[in-house]
């Protein structure tokens, strides 16, 4: 696309992301597919709240913030509970965990979901100090969450959990280990004492089990133990940056990730993936865009730029995914039967869309007020 569409697209998604918001601060996770409606999750959410924020929507990202922090807050005793077990040797079954995602009020889901699930803990908490030394905010108003956070993720980052895409509960994934890696790291200059020591200690930890459990022939793994590889990953290496991009680790993951997973332009999550008849996704297509251009190859994250704005309608709304090349194209439909067509708009498509494009330079917060 050339930059004016670019930028078109850029205000749209924007447009989208702020006036979805609700008046508690949620990012919805799309306004209309009947699974998602009416939730937002903290995972989602906080890479939507960094978008805004890179692009100089600090009241919105903030308004995030304060809902996540309105989240944890009451919630205070049961997450002391859940350390406080954990610490005796009797750690919680995973439905007395913290869900992954919560009403727009911030109450606990009413229907059934796969709910336990750390990555969205350690990825507020990244999203939260990347404002802050964007803006020069300060955190002070949201201590008491970080804290119960920081507390929540030392006590459990260990355990089995349900990955970014809601499945393989019995397995600790890389993914999620680098978003509560990258969650601890951030949130150390907000603390102190023990606990800042304990915060720190635990993203050592994790950083060198990934590093040596969470890798394969060089390269980042799905999970602890797999031979497979997602497209999740390149978020490890932009912009989550636990993994360096120029590292051997990196270049390797970001090598894989091409060969295995990109077709055409557009990255599948996993191969044998189902859901949908298992697409490709924009917003993974705008990761690896970052870890491209964190590597340095910016030819290489303009093309996956492209191909993730080529996936907008009509009306410029971005999907979940698009079914030009399905992994598993017999069960597109099954899916369509059970919860209607593809996700669309999906506003962490768009938010990634905006967070590449911004790292790219093709339009700045100030075009986006009036991309004319």
């Amino acid at each position: 696309m050339t930059p004016p569409d670019a930028a078109a697209l850029a205000a749209h998604s924007l447009r989208l992301i702020t006036g979805l918001q609700t008046p508690e601060g949620a990012y919805p996770a799309s306004p209309s597919f009947s699974a998602y409606r009416g939730y937002c999750w903290f995972r989602d959410g906080a890479f939507i709240a960094d978008a805004a924020s890179a692009a100089g929507e600090i009241a919105s990202a903030e308004r995030f913030f304060d809902w996540c922090a309105a989240v944890l807050v009451a919630r205070a005793d049961h997450i002391r509970w859940i350390v406080a077990e954990t610490a005796a040797g009797r750690p919680p079954a995973a439905e007395r965990m913290l869900p992954a995602r919560y009403t727009f009020s911030g109450d606990d889901g009413a229907d059934e979901w796969w709910d336990f699930q750390l990555d969205g803990y350690g990825t507020w908490l990244w999203a939260l100090r990347a404002h802050a030394d964007r803006h020069g905010t300060d955190l002070s108003r949201w201590a008491d969450a970080v804290e119960l956070t920081v507390d929540y993720l030392v006590a459990s980052w260990q355990r089995p959990c349900f990955d970014w895409w809601e499945e393989h509960a019995m397995h600790v994934h890389v993914s999620t280990l680098a978003c509560v890696a990258a969650g601890l790291d951030a949130a150390r200059p907000d603390l102190s004492g023990a606990r800042a020591e304990r915060a720190a200690t635990s993203s050592a930890a994790i950083v060198e089990l990934i590093r040596t459990e969470g890798t394969l022939d060089g390269r980042l793994r799905k999970w602890l133990g797999s031979t497979a590889v997602d497209g999740s990953l390149a978020a490890a290496i932009a912009p989550l940056e636990v993994i360096p991009a120029t590292s051997p680790l990196g270049a390797e993951t970001i090598r894989v990730l091409e060969a295995h997973l990109t077709v055409d332009g557009g990255v599948h999550r996993f191969l044998g993936d189902t859901f949908f008849g298992g697409g490709q996704w924009p917003l993974l297509t705008c990761f690896l865009g970052l870890a491209q251009l964190a590597a340095g190859d910016r030819a290489r994250a303009l093309e996956l730029f492209a191909w993730a704005s080529s996936t907008a309608t009509d009306d410029l709304d971005l999907p979940e995914q698009v079914p030009g090349h399905l992994i598993a194209p017999g069960m597109r439909q099954e899916w369509i039967d059970r919860w209607g067509t593809v996700a669309t708009p999906l506003l962490w498509s768009h938010a990634m869309l905006l967070r590449l494009g911004l790292a790219l330079d093709l339009f700045t917060p100030d075009s986006l007020k009036d991309p004319r």
